[in-house]
């Protein structure tokens, strides 16, 4: 886990002509440490200058968030549906329309012949996601293990292995009947954006004004993708060229009526294979733009 001061949260133009606006309030805000976050949060600390924000893997701010040690955090889409109480802040989000990279399946047998399925701890959203789709379109329903987010494809004998973020964007060394991913195979089923992430709070926390701030965020650090690839693909072992691509074309990041209508598909489909809460509601609160 790493906490951030306002100052070490990438920077802000003199000439980017935004005007820095004082929050609303203090909140705790719980961020992902992933390349595909970092538009999103590359300027946030200077946004919301008194409040604390913290950089964590996806799965463990959801727990932070539903232990009430968080306020506002970006989670896996999938941990809004298994708990009550939480509204969709801010249209900012992490989305794909086709192959977003980053969310692969290593089947090493068939899709069909899956028995055994380690998945990344990492994100929760990706597991559901991938049990579904064994599901709905090969009939399976394999036993799962969970594969450390420091382990790899080699570290495990399970039939198939979930990797995601940026380790996934690194073929393993050894080779497989079939990569599927699951971005690419959603959109190609469905029609419709997957939302892996989103800004979320407990309805119980006050966040007015958190959505023009979050928003704001956004777009600055848009904006500044070619300066953040640049920075991070050396870290990541990838190319300039690569991770610029991986952020504009695989991702987007606003939360639009499409991906509305995919979240509350997901939503059906895991509730339907008892994967979430059955009687989660979707809210949107103090969205800039619908």
């Amino acid at each position: 886990m790493l906490v951030l001061n306002p100052s070490t949260v990438g920077s802000m133009s003199e000439n980017s002509g935004y005007f820095q606006p004082q929050p609303t309030t203090d909140l705790r805000i719980g961020a992902v440490s992933y390349l595909n976050s970092r538009p999103l949060v590359q300027t946030l600390a200077q946004l919301v200058p008194e409040s604390r924000i913290t950089l964590d893997f996806p799965s463990r701010l959801a727990d932070q968030l539903a232990q009430g040690s968080l306020d506002v955090a970006l989670i896996p889409s999938v941990e809004y549906f298994r708990r009550p109480g939480y509204e969709i802040v801010s249209d900012a989000c992490v989305a794909a329309r086709g192959p977003v990279m980053s969310v692969k399946l290593y089947c090493r047998v068939h899709p069909g012949q899956i028995r055994r399925l380690a998945l990344d701890e990492g994100s929760r959203t990706s597991a559901a996601l991938t049990r579904v789709i064994l599901a709905e379109h090969f009939g399976v329903f394999p036993q799962t293990e969970p594969l450390s987010m420091n382990h790899c494809t080699a570290d495990t004998s399970a039939d198939a292995v979930l990797l995601i973020g940026d380790r996934a964007m690194h073929s393993p060394p050894e080779s497989f009947v079939q990569v599927i991913d699951l971005g690419e195979f959603w959109y190609e089923w469905t029609g419709l954006p997957f939302v892996f992430a989103m800004w979320v709070a407990r309805q119980d926390v006050c966040t007015a004004g958190i959505d023009e701030h979050l928003a704001r965020a956004r777009d600055m650090g848009v904006k500044l993708i070619p300066s953040i690839a640049e920075k991070e693909a050396p870290r990541l072992g990838l190319s300039t060229s690569v991770a610029c691509r991986y952020l504009t074309h695989n991702l987007h990041y606003h939360l639009t009526s499409a991906e509305k209508n995919g979240l509350r598909l997901f939503c059906d489909l895991a509730t339907q294979h008892q994967l979430v809460n059955p009687d989660v509601e979707l809210v949107f609160r103090d969205l800039v733009s619908a």
